[in-house]
């Protein structure tokens, strides 16, 4: 359940209308930005708004999961930062987060997939709603981001001096273009990442899978001449227009090393090494280097997968070994 607060509406260029809330039964302060064509919903992982911080803000990964879930009878449950240990984090930022687009702040329960993800239907696990797949591309994330860090860095409990960015999967190039654009970020931060894009990661698996025998050589040479195909039909102008959707693919494909390597501010990547998606974090040194550049630290978590938990010899992630809340304290303390 959402407490309304009283809070003043301000009203910037297009009518940008701010609203501000308590989130009852957790410590969050959630805010919501409307748009004329959008509503952004973001929260802050406090709800002592009175003492100023520096921002940490938090860009997730993929797939339309809210930022609570409300499993009934008022309980709950955050989910983005729930891995993190927020009272460590909180002695020195202001934490926020902002919702995926065109997905409610707090669903209940019984709407969403067996992954949590908000869908029109849950007998169907990808039955994305028409509205998010059209706004699931990167130029709409880091536009929504620069709103809301506009709007923080007016805030008189927000430093604005130190604004650290950090990203998470689908969230790490996000946090990577939004530090790109917005000069303002000091710090950023990007955890299972693959700075070649999204095909990338799919072609190497087909490859890797005709090494190890578990597909032909000529499957998978079908294989990736068929990503090839897809690619090349994502970029046709006609095609964007016919399928907005497309915009995911092609916006999370476009390998982004040369970026990384336009930004002075200090950066910061994390990965698990059985991760095969950020198998490639291990060449970027190699280009800080060529450069002349020393603004790259580079960390690798033995033996942990893309959300940090550890794997078995047949790679099976137990959930019960999750060491995110360890990942991003050392972030947070690299970052200080």
């Amino acid at each position: 359940m959402i407490k309304k607060l009283l809070f003043p509406i301000f009203l910037v260029l297009c009518i940008h209308a701010f609203a501000q809330t308590n989130i009852e039964g957790t410590p969050y302060t959630h805010f919501q930005i409307k748009l004329k064509n959008d509503t952004i919903n973001f929260v802050i992982a406090d709800t002592n708004l009175t003492v100023a911080k520096p921002l940490l803000l938090f860009c997730q990964g993929s797939l339309p999961i809210p930022l609570f879930i409300d499993f009934g009878k008022k309980d709950i449950w955050p989910v983005p930062l729930n891995n993190f240990n927020l009272d460590e984090l909180n002695k020195n930022y202001h934490v926020a987060v902002i919702s995926m687009p065109e997905t409610p702040l707090i669903v209940e329960k019984y709407k969403l997939n067996s992954g949590f993800s908000y869908v029109t239907d849950t007998t169907d696990q990808y039955s994305y709603s028409t509205e998010f797949l059209k706004a699931n591309h990167l130029e709409n994330y880091v536009n929504r981001a620069n709103k809301v860090l506009k709007f923080l860095k007016k805030q008189k409990w927000i430093e604005s001096g130190k604004i650290v960015v950090a990203g998470h999967s689908q969230g790490a190039p996000i946090a990577k273009q939004i530090a790109l654009e917005n000069k303002t970020v000091t710090e950023l931060g990007l955890f299972g990442v693959n700075p070649f894009g999204r095909l990338d990661q799919m072609i190497r698996t087909a490859r890797l899978n005709a090494h190890l025998g578990k597909i032909t050589w000529e499957e998978a040479d079908s294989t990736m001449n068929g990503y090839y195909d897809e690619y090349k039909y994502t970029n046709e102008p006609d095609s964007l227009n016919q399928n907005p959707h497309l915009k995911t693919l092609k916006s999370f494909s476009k390998p982004y090393y040369d970026d990384l390597l336009k930004l002075n501010i200090p950066i910061y990547i994390a990965y698990g090494t059985e991760d095969r998606g950020a198998d490639l974090c291990d060449l970027m040194p190699l280009f800080f280097i060529a450069q002349g550049k020393n603004n790259l630290t580079l960390k690798r978590y033995i033996h942990l997968d893309h959300n940090y938990f550890e794997v078995d010899k047949q790679g099976i992630p137990n959930y019960e070994m999750g060491h995110w809340e360890e990942v991003m304290l050392e972030f947070i303390n690299w970052a200080k």
